[in-house]
């Protein structure tokens, strides 16, 4: 619970809440039969296919002034995933409370603070203004919350309990006003808008007619409410502006043309030396090389697919995609509430690494990742998992269906 707790914290605080965890379970006892659910879990073998390959490039690939450090997150991301999957249902229970009751708290926080006010403590910066990465990484979790209150808003509404769907739906614009004006995030936005029609696709694919019927009609007015918001409108349009000055040949730090230099010569990285790739530790030196010297600052491509491709050539990338592609198919093949909520949660944490260092960046990575992956331990516990997390009152009506 205390990691769940700690998401929207600053980062340092995030990775004690991981290292006491680790540690917790490794004093804990039960070590075999956590290594029996993760050595049966289908995520297991595409992780140590990451791992192996990744220790196969640092052996016989060459060192740079950054190999240790992205050794290091190329591990964690490895060792985060496992550490979710490992959990019994009661601890993964556990943890998903801690993120929802930190997400709603800093939810009422950043009414207060907009509307009464009050001095603005360390911890929840990050939350409450736009500083960085942090930020992103929060926009992203309260992203998973508002898609999460969209799936139970659903499952609701299918068992004619409309006023849990109702106080459900009701969270959907706080987020949205939280990711469009305090926490400004295209990544998230972009992520909500497929996450959504994701839901219903996940819901409804057996029932073709009312597919159809719910994206075209649910789909207008979403697609109406979020275009029509000003806000939204201008952080779109000033992206495709951006693009187009990038093709161009313009040069400056505007977000997405950072995005198509960095995309465009990381390719080219990975074109040069496809197979092993520069090396684990090579992206910023290469990138120094080829990107323009405005930019040679940065030390991530913001695309975690083009990172590991370029240092760990083509077949690193593929493990990292087949990680992330069988979140999904896990996800996607449990037909119920438990099965649409990680699909949504993993579907957001893919779009996010093809967008944005959302993995290798431990400002986001460590967050979101832990987040994704615990609600893909419960989709794989058996029943409906997500029924213990509410009280008593709220769970009558709902009907719990075995994992398949």
């Amino acid at each position: 619970m205390f990691w769940g707790l700690t998401v929207f914290m600053p980062v340092g605080i995030t990775y004690v809440a991981a290292v006491l965890l680790l540690a917790t379970l490794l004093c804990a006892g039960g070590l075999r039969e956590r290594a029996q659910r993760l050595r049966s879990n289908p995520m297991w073998w595409p992780v140590m296919a990451y791992v192996a390959w990744t220790l196969v490039i640092l052996a016989f690939g060459p060192h740079y002034a950054e190999t240790g450090s992205n050794l290091f997150h190329g591990l964690r991301i490895a060792l985060t995933i496992l550490m979710a999957l490992a959990l019994t249902r009661e601890e993964a229970i556990w943890a998903v409370r801690g993120f929802w009751l930190m997400g709603l708290v800093n939810i009422v926080m950043i009414g207060l603070f907009y509307s009464v006010g009050f001095p603005l403590w360390e911890p929840w910066r990050g939350v409450i203004i736009l500083i960085g990465n942090k930020s992103i990484s929060n926009a992203l979790l309260f992203t998973i919350m508002a898609a999460s209150a969209v799936v139970y808003g659903l499952q609701a509404l299918v068992e004619h309990r409309r006023w849990q769907a109702l106080a459900a739906f009701a969270l959907v614009p706080a987020v949205i006003a939280i990711i469009s004006l305090n926490l400004p995030s295209r990544t998230s936005l972009l992520a909500l808008l497929l996450a959504i029609p994701a839901a219903c696709v996940h819901q409804w694919r057996r029932q073709l007619k009312v597919l159809a019927v719910v994206l075209v009609i649910g789909g207008a007015v979403a697609a109406a409410a979020l275009w029509n918001t000003p806000i939204v409108q201008q952080k779109f349009a000033v992206g495709i502006q951006e693009i187009e000055a990038a093709k161009a040949g313009e040069i400056s730090e505007a977000s997405w043309v950072v995005r198509y230099y960095m995309y465009r010569d990381t390719a080219r990285m990975i074109i040069d030396r496809p197979l092993t790739g520069w090396g684990i530790g090579a992206w910023t030196e290469q990138w120094h090389l080829r990107g323009p010297k405005l930019l040679d600052y940065k030390n991530m491509p913001h695309n975690d697919f083009l990172w590991m491709g370029s240092q760990a050539g083509v077949p690193g990338a593929l493990t990292l995609i087949v990680i992330m592609l069988m979140a999904l198919w896990l996800a996607w093949r449990r037909d119920d509430q438990a099965g649409r909520l990680a699909f949504v949660a993993t579907l957001i944490m893919f779009i996010a690494t093809s967008v944005n260092s959302a993995l290798r960046d431990a400002q986001i990575g460590l967050a979101l990742l832990w987040v994704a992956m615990v609600y893909l331990r419960l989709a794989q516990a058996p029943g409906d998992s997500w029924r213990d997390l509410l009280p008593v009152a709220l769970r009558r009506g709902s009907v719990a269906a075995p994992a398949q």
